[in-house]
């Protein structure tokens, strides 16, 4: 029987012919990536716990300051201080204010092929390029450091085939939150999205992105899309090259199929407090917002921010409302600029922020009050995630929240449009 993208990666990374779901594997890692978040866990564990530390091929480690940038506390200081340190004196690649980590690694290091393991539970977006990108606590994270080696037990693979292509104004995002609402919050538990067919032919490499960060908030291990000539020539205009390039074989074993016709997907949202409590957009306009967020690692590239400046060109973002607009790397705030997009975006009312993860994170910049409501292109709506429990996070696309912050309520696109 043959073997998924998945597996394949799997196998290579363990030195072995054919690996199965349900195995569980030694394998050699390619790549870490680790973020201030939990960073100075793993380095007090390396510096306190272990006999002999070392790390294995600082070559492999990359270092993120994202989550608190600039840093808004003596004690966030202090965790960053010793993550710079740390960078410092064992040569990892340190990256300190120029953007969201995962933003980051797709821009610079992830290619094809490769098992990366990364303190972050949406490290699954490497799969946009054919990787095998999973999150993992600072435990595991030390032990790769230390040894270059994890182990992995083989994931079933779920296939999504999509057929057609997303009609206008309707967006990845609005593609992925309607596959959440299907299948559940715990729909692929510890299992691969595999995304295949036509229909992917239409998604660009930031479209698959947006696709394989959400992966997890339906449980995924990861998600997947095969490094097609789309992806290759992405990888291609960076100077990188493939670690490998695999597809599926045609007898190889899923759990389970699901279609999508992306023509018949319409703009939606998540309300509160569930990332698969998804209904389409018009059952809750009208609600009064205090707070828009065009960002994160699923939202904030250029991609989304050409969306969101189109919508709020020429208008003005009502007094009551805070729209804060962070572009997810330097990058893509460099590239906003020089379209023009930043300007239009301030000459709104938006608050345009230096990159990082800003209120989707929500313990520094943009944290919503008591009773207060917020549309965001973030990752997470949970109680509590934005700021305080009783406030309330809805999840839209980029022109949703755009459309939205106009409004000073929650809009669709379109409507706004005809308004």
């Amino acid at each position: 029987m043959g073997m998924t993208i998945a597996e394949k990666i799997i196998a290579r990374a363990a030195g072995v012919e054919q690996v199965r779901a349900g195995d569980i594997h030694t394998v050699t890692l390619d790549r870490m990536m680790s973020n201030d978040g939990t960073t100075h866990l793993t380095v007090d564990m390396y510096n306190n716990k272990l006999k002999h530390p070392h790390v294995a091929d600082a070559g492999k480690m990359v270092f993120i300051v994202d989550h608190n940038v600039p840093s808004d506390s003596p004690k966030t200081a202090a965790a960053q201080k010793k993550m710079r340190d740390f960078a410092r004196e064992h040569q990892i690649d340190f990256w300190e204010g120029k953007g969201v980590c995962h933003q980051i690694m797709m821009e610079h290091y992830v290619c094809p092929g490769e098992l990366i393991f990364g303190a972050d539970s949406h490290t699954c977006t490497y799969g946009a390029l054919g990787a095998f990108g999973t999150g993992v606590g600072c435990t595991d994270l030390l032990y790769g450091m230390v040894t270059g080696t994890s182990w992995v037990l083989v994931p079933e693979t779920v296939k999504f085939n999509l057929t057609g292509r997303l009609q206008k104004g309707v967006y990845p995002r609005d593609l992925m939150l309607t596959i959440i609402g299907k299948i559940g919050a715990n729909g692929v538990n510890y299992q691969v999205m595999e995304f295949c067919g036509d229909g992917v032919k239409t998604l660009s490499v930031n479209d698959r992105m947006v696709l394989c960060n959400l992966s997890v908030e339906a449980g995924a291990k990861t998600a997947i899309f095969e490094a097609d000539e789309i992806a290759l020539e992405y990888l291609k205009s960076r100077g990188r090259e493939p670690k490998a390039v695999f597809s599926s074989d045609p007898d190889a074993a899923y759990a389970k199929e699901y279609t999508f016709d992306l023509a018949e997907i319409r703009p939606v949202v998540a309300k509160p407090d569930f990332v698969d409590a998804v209904v389409p957009a018009e059952e809750v306009c009208g609600i009064r917002i205090d707070e828009a967020f065009l960002g994160s690692c699923n939202n904030g590239r250029i991609d989304e921010l050409r969306v969101g400046a189109a919508i709020v060109k020429g208008k003005k973002i009502p007094g009551h409302v805070r729209f804060l607009v962070v572009p997810a790397s330097q990058e893509v705030y460099l590239q906003a600029m020089e379209e023009g997009l930043i300007e239009t975006f301030m000459e709104s009312g938006a608050i345009v922020m230096n990159p990082n993860c800003s209120v989707c994170w929500g313990s520094c910049q943009g944290v919503i009050g008591e009773g207060e409501v917020l549309i965001s292109t973030g990752t997470r709506n949970f109680k509590g995630r934005a700021g305080h429990p009783s406030s309330k996070v809805y999840l839209g696309s980029a022109a949703t929240v755009a459309a939205s912050a106009v409004r000073g309520e929650i809009c669709m696109a379109d409507c706004l449009a005809t308004s």
